[in-house]
């Protein structure tokens, strides 16, 4: 599926539209115009009738190319400092494989992929940019007739901009977390047809976190569409919405959702509906721990897990401070989720016990049963927000990251838009420099030839 087994993804996993590919429908006006106006010359039997400086310059002869059928080398790159961790090679080379070629007079399509010479470095490895446009690491390279492929350029640039850019946000992410799972919650921001690429781009970056750095984390995604492509499912919490179901009662809803949904499912209740995150988390406990104890009394160890709690999340809002919070006139030291606001929630969650008259034979028990209780923090997280609590040490065990993992921003050093030129043509059986001024033809040890 990648760098990581090296095989690659095929359009039985895209589910690609061909038919509209190929006739352009996905693709900037400006390439059907142009593949129209090669198609046309090569019909009419055109010959290059104008001026060529840089191949005059060399003294070859070009009033015989036969400019319809010109063949190119085009490179496809990006330009985010200081790399990319590419996704969307596959997806890419599908719409090649499935789309290169052209309708002959009967309207049928001919294909002519096997006629391209095509590399590309796989979904997964990193390419480098020093800010030098001169200097770029291609991820794919073409060589082939230009009116055969000049369509691809649009959807295979937009697979390679979304995926890379969602697989390079997503490391940084894990990097930030150092080793700590980050739950990938961006479904709602997007439309609903992109989450298979998405959820593809996430766990490829884990993966790659995993290599770097040794890690055994594993992906945890919100929607099953976000694991179409690799075989994920997605997990959940609950929402706030659940809770205003269930009349504003967390410990209810929560009780409710252990009995009936099944064990698998972590139970991980969302605390901050009333803007009282302790005080929700420490009543949610005690009757999580109470129904638990009753089961496990009564010789029912199977049922009494599903009152396992796995952890709690905070999520209050940027604009608002929680009521355990002491205020110290900060907004940003005062509101939202806080490096305050959690290491008060630990000390509570480790020290709910104490509180819950247990017989002494249930002490140790319950002490480890809320020390298992995770504290997972979401609303607003991004690289810099989450290396500063690793920094404070905050007690944050998962970070749920939403809206910054789709963040194209050229300001913040999110943006990976690719771009694709024509580097080189080929004139008399060789091949000749022909690129704008600020480019030119780069090569990367990564790209393999694809068959």
């Amino acid at each position: 599926m990648s760098f990581f087994n090296g095989s690659r993804l095929t359009n039985e996993v895209f589910k690609l539209d061909v038919e509209r590919v190929r006739r352009g429908w996905y693709s900037d006006k400006y390439f059907e115009n142009i593949t129209a106006t090669l198609a046309t010359l090569a019909t009419d039997g055109y010959h290059f009738d104008g001026e060529s400086p840089i191949l005059a310059a060399k003294g070859i002869d070009v009033s015989d190319v036969a400019v319809g059928d010109i063949e190119v080398e085009m490179q496809w790159f990006t330009r985010r400092k200081p790399y990319s961790l590419v996704c969307g090679v596959d997806k890419a080379l599908a719409m090649l494989r499935h789309c290169t070629g052209y309708f002959d007079a009967g309207g049928k399509f001919v294909n002519t992929f096997d006629r391209l010479a095509v590399e590309a470095v796989q979904d997964g490895v990193f390419v480098h940019y020093d800010g030098d446009p001169m200097n770029v690491e291609p991820v794919l390279k073409v060589r082939g007739r230009y009116r055969d492929f000049a369509i691809l350029e649009t959807p295979t640039l937009g697979a390679l901009s979304r995926g890379t850019r969602i697989a390079t946000n997503v490391y940084n992410v894990l990097k930030a977390a150092r080793g700590k799972t980050v739950l990938f919650f961006p479904a709602r921001f997007d439309a609903h047809e992109i989450q298979a690429m998405d959820g593809y781009a996430y766990d490829i970056a884990v993966q790659r976190f995993n290599v770097d750095f040794k890690g055994h984390l594993s992906p945890f995604i919100s929607t099953d569409a976000q694991g179409d492509w690799w075989g994920g499912a997605g997990g959940g919490t609950i929402a706030h919405a659940a809770i205003a179901c269930f009349l504003g009662d967390t410990a209810e809803t929560m009780l409710a959702f252990a009995a009936t949904r099944p064990v698998e499912i972590p139970r991980i209740a969302l605390v901050d509906f009333d803007n009282d995150c302790i005080g929700a988390t420490l009543k949610t406990m005690k009757a999580m721990f109470t129904r638990y104890m009753e089961l496990r009394e009564a010789g029912q160890g199977d049922e009494a897990r599903k009152y396992q709690l796995y952890g709690v999340r905070p999520d209050t809002s940027s604009d608002l401070r929680d009521v355990r919070v002491e205020p110290i006139g900060d907004p940003e030291l005062d509101c939202g989720v806080t490096p305050r606001l959690v290491f008060d929630l630990r000390r509570a969650i480790d020290g709910a016990y104490l509180h819950w008259n247990l017989p002494p034979a249930w002490l140790d028990e319950a002490r480890q049963w809320c020390r298992d209780v995770r504290i997972v923090v979401t609303g607003g997280f991004d690289p810099e927000k989450i290396a500063r609590f690793e920094c404070l040490q905050v007690p944050a065990d998962i970070y749920g990251v939403g809206s910054y993992l789709l963040s194209s921003c050229s300001h913040c050093g999110t943006n990976n838009d690719f771009t694709a030129d024509v580097v080189r043509v080929q004139v008399h059986g060789e091949w000749h420099d022909m690129v704008k001024v600020g480019r030119r033809a780069c090569d990367n040890s990564d790209l393999e030839r694809v068959q």
